[in-house]
Order: C-alpha cells, then structure tokens, then sequence
C-alpha cells in the first residue's frame, strides 16, 4: 500500500461528515500493515475517539450457512426504513490459512442494504485472528460511530473459534442457529451458550416453520439451567426468517429491551469499560508481536527455528525460549 495522499485531519474530517468513502478510506488506513501508515492511522482513531461511543453495538454469530448475511439484511432494512437509523455492518470474511485471501462477499450478499446511502457495509479478512473478527474491527467501530451510525452489527466468521473476541467488543451477542439439523444441542459450546443475550433460531419459514419453533423451546430450556448473569439479563430465545422478514421487529426488540435494562443497571457501562480495557490487552499482544518480528534477523531465526521444531530437533518450549532470549 502507498502512503496516505491524505493529512490526519483530512481524514477525519470526512468521517465525521458522514462521508462513505472517506470512513472507507479510513478504515483501510487503520487495516494497512505497512509501519508509514501506523502514525497517521493513530491520530485519525485519537481524532475520531471523541465522536464514538454512542451506538449500539450487536455481534452476531453463527455456523456458516445459518443466513447471517440474508438476516443481517433484513435487519438493516427494518431499522432503515422503520426507524430511520443509519446501519454500519461490519463484516468479517474467513481468510484463506494457506494465501490470506478471503472472499469478501457480504456487499455482494447484500445488494439491497448496500444500495442504501443511509448503510455501510465493509467486508474485512479475519487473516486468521481468532474469534473470527478482524485484528482492526475495534477500530472500525469506533470510526463508524464517529461518521454517525448508530447501530453497529458485526458479523463474525462463526467457525467455532474464541467467541469471546466479539463478546468483548459487542454491548449484545446474538447468536443464529438452525432447526432440523440433527440433535438440536449437540455440537454447541456451552461456553457460547452462556455469553449469549439472545438466541434466533433463523430460517423459521416454510415447513421449516414447526421444526424452528420446536428447537427455539428446546434451546429455551437449555438455557435456564445456567445460573443468572451477573447483570441481571436473562438471555432470551425467538424464532425468525431473514427470507421473509418474520421475526426480525421482535430481535430489534429484544435488543433495545436489553439496552434499556443494561442501563439501568449499570452493566452497559461495566461492558463498555470492559471493551475498553480488552482493547488496550489486544493492542499490547500486537504491539509484542510485531516488535519481537522487526528485531534484528529475527525472521530468519524464527524460520530456522521452526524447521528445528517440525525436524524434532527441538521442543517447542525450548525453542520459544531461545527466542526471547535472543
């Protein structure tokens, strides 16, 4: 990537006027892994962090194939055009393991939620970060808030990796299932079952109708084995159709109930100084990495190291040693 053709200040004066693609441009500055671009991308963020904070921000996870795209869409649609809200998606594409590309599909997913001037929608690679979230969607939310959108949904890869990386960066976790796929609580972790606040049952339409709601109630049980959260919410379980739309007002419901009670109680301000601190923790892992990779022939270490390690000429504890100390 070249160099920003932009000062700081261009940059953040054309987010906070809303402009599509200048919070585009941003964001791609603060994605760029070129070290000439670091300075500048931090003081668009300092610039921009003022202006954030105020939205509510939804992650939303499923298995592949669970309509989180189609949801997502009709979810947007309903705030747009029923509320008048202005909708960011942030969304999160598996990237290849073996070249690091990834697929970047949503916009073309969601053609008619893309079309609307009043949502945007940026497709970003995981580059295999866990959780499946992108290693810069903190500050992708942060600059969506400062352009003025007051919803914020991200979509996570959903691929069964650490669900805690978008529970930490999210004032509310929805979690996408689908019915009639065999035992309907096998193969869900109990782990994400007890940091969800809702759980949709999608694709409840059609003959699949029955099966949907039947799963929902089965879900609803699961979940009242675990013991109350500390904030008081007691996660909820709906049936919806993202094909159809049926659903999708008592999700938003739900969401806006959950805010309004998070309040009142004061975890919406507990979860948003978690997000705080979990940022800092996340910044300070990337920061170590990368300046333990720009030390001196470090690569060429690391690599050789590696080949020791895969030779079985060394133990993986030994090696990781021997590294630091050098």
């Amino acid at each position: 990537m070249t160099r920003p053709r932009h000062t700081a200040q261009q940059y953040v004066e054309g987010v906070l006027a809303g402009d599509r693609a200048f919070l585009a441009r941003s964001i791609t500055l603060v994605e760029s892994d070129n070290p000439h671009d670091g300075p500048i991308a931090r003081e668009v963020i300092e610039g921009c962090l003022p202006h954030s904070g105020r939205s509510i921000r939804v992650g939303i996870t499923g298995i592949p194939g669970v309509g989180k795209s189609t949801f997502i869409e009709a979810l947007g649609k309903h705030l747009i055009d029923g509320f008048g809200e202005r909708v960011a998606v942030l969304s999160v594409d598996p990237s290849s393991q073996i070249s690091g590309g990834s697929i970047l599909g949503d916009k073309t997913r969601m053609e008619r939620l893309g079309a609307d001037e009043r949502a945007f929608i940026r497709p970003s690679p995981a580059r295999g970060h866990l959780g499946g979230v992108g290693r810069h969607t903190r500050e992708a939310i942060l600059l969506c808030e400062a352009a003025g959108f007051g919803t914020i949904l991200v979509e996570t890869v959903g691929v069964g990796q650490s669900e805690t990386a978008v529970r930490g960066m999210t004032d509310f976790f929805l979690l996408l299932m689908l019915a009639g796929a065999g035992d309907e609580l096998q193969g869900i972790k109990r782990g994400i079952l007890e940091m969800v606040d809702l759980l949709a049952i999608n694709k409840a339409d059609g003959d699949n109708a029955v099966r949907a709601e039947k799963a929902r109630r089965e879900y609803e049980n699961a979940l009242h084995l675990f013991p109350p959260t500390e904030d008081g919410w007691i996660p909820r379980t709906v049936t919806c159709s993202g094909l159809t739309g049926s659903g999708v007002a008592d999700v938003w419901s739900i969401v806006r109930e959950h805010h309004a009670v998070m309040q009142a109680s004061g975890g919406f301000k507990q979860r948003r100084e978690g997000q705080a601190v979990d940022w800092l923790r996340d910044l300070i892992s990337q920061a170590l990495e990368a300046e333990f990779r720009r030390r001196p022939r470090m690569e060429t270490r690391l690599r050789e190291t590696e080949l020791a390690v895969r030779q079985g000429a060394l133990n993986p504890i030994s090696a990781a040693a021997s590294l630091f100390a050098q």
